[in-house]
């Protein structure tokens, strides 16, 4: 049995679901972080696919552009959030409006 292209494209709508679904449920910060980093996993995966696809390198170009974006969203996203979690232990996504100063 071969692994097409297909199947990649399902796994891809498979995790991008599993993340979209974990954000809307999930309220802890860094949960609701991984699931975000999850979907653009996902969205990278499905780029590498087609670009295998139609023989184009463009896709795999986007894909380094969106993890150099996922890396810096991880730097940024992830001092917010050990911000907040060591001033109130047990924060939720609610919990936002301590940004306010």
């Amino acid at each position: 049995m071969e692994v097409t292209g297909t199947w990649y494209l399902v796994l891809a709508a498979m995790l991008f679901t599993i993340g979209a679904v974990g954000l809307l449920i999930r309220r802890n910060p860094l949960v609701m972080f991984m699931c975000v980093e999850l979907m653009l996993n996902a969205v990278n995966l499905t780029f590498v696919t087609f670009a295998r696809m139609l023989d184009d390198v463009g896709g795999q170009s986007v894909v380094f552009f969106v993890l150099v974006i996922a890396a810096v969203e991880v730097v940024v996203g992830l001092a917010i959030i050990v911000a907040i979690m060591r001033r109130r232990p047990g924060a939720t996504a609610d919990d936002i409006a301590l940004l306010k100063g």
